[in-house]
């Protein structure tokens, strides 16, 4: 049980289903967690602020030890708590240093889907330019392209650090499976769409599953020409 913890969270937000995966997969349940709305910025609520001055999610507490960086807070989880459940740091140098490489090109990922699916929502409409958008479009299908290189490397079955679940699947695969949710190519990135099969069904991920997208399960077409 977690009852110690606190998780204050946004559904379909990839950083706070990170965090999530993770506590399921250290066998962490029972802590307690408030769903929040985007749509209604309760994410800028004091609640929220009186955990994270950032006015964003996820917020999330162990005690009196504040996390609200998702990376940061699934490192903490599996460094407190490395007995229990599913050992997310693998102990072969080989594999911890393809886990770490590509958990943080992760972070290239992400910020590369965002600067597509919200430039309207992020830019001001008298600021913003095709040609940007176009740039955008670009810099997110060549780091596609690499990570259809990662997987076809690493062989078919495989997760982003070799056989085994890891760290970097926890970190990662809420990116992946946001791409297809807003519409990517399953026939133009088969690699990445095998990977999303391989994990989609894993009880960690099904059981954190976004409920908005469960209640929507259509999706966006946003990507489907990336």
């Amino acid at each position: 049980m977690a009852t110690d913890m606190t998780l204050l969270w946004g559904s379909g937000s990839p950083p706070c289903w990170r965090i999530m995966i993770a506590l399921e997969e250290k066998s962490l349940r029972g802590y307690t967690q408030k769903l929040l709305s985007f749509d209604k910025a309760e994410h800028k609520s004091q609640e929220v602020l009186d955990v994270n001055p950032r006015g964003q999610l996820p917020s999330f507490k162990h005690g009196n030890n504040i996390l609200n960086e998702s990376y940061a807070a699934c490192m903490y989880l599996e460094s407190q708590f490395k007995s229990q459940g599913t050992k997310l740091i693998p102990d072969s140098a080989a594999e911890q240093a393809l886990m770490y490489q590509h958990m943080f090109e992760g972070l290239a990922l992400y910020q590369k889907i965002g600067d597509v699916i919200y430039y309207n929502w992020k830019v001001p409409e008298g600021e913003r330019h095709e040609s940007a958008l176009k740039r955008n479009r670009e810099a997110l299908t060549a780091e596609l392209r690499l990570w259809e290189g990662y997987l076809q490397k690493l062989g078919t079955g495989s997760c982003l650090a070799g056989n085994s679940f890891s760290m970097v699947d926890v970190v990662v695969f809420p990116s992946v499976a946001y791409l297809f949710r807003f519409g990517l190519s399953a026939e133009r990135y088969p690699k990445l769409a095998a990977y999303y099969g391989l994990l989609k069904d894993r009880p960690s991920i099904k059981a954190s599953w976004p409920p908005n997208w469960l209640e929507n399960p259509q999706g966006q077409d946003t990507l489907k020409d990336i």
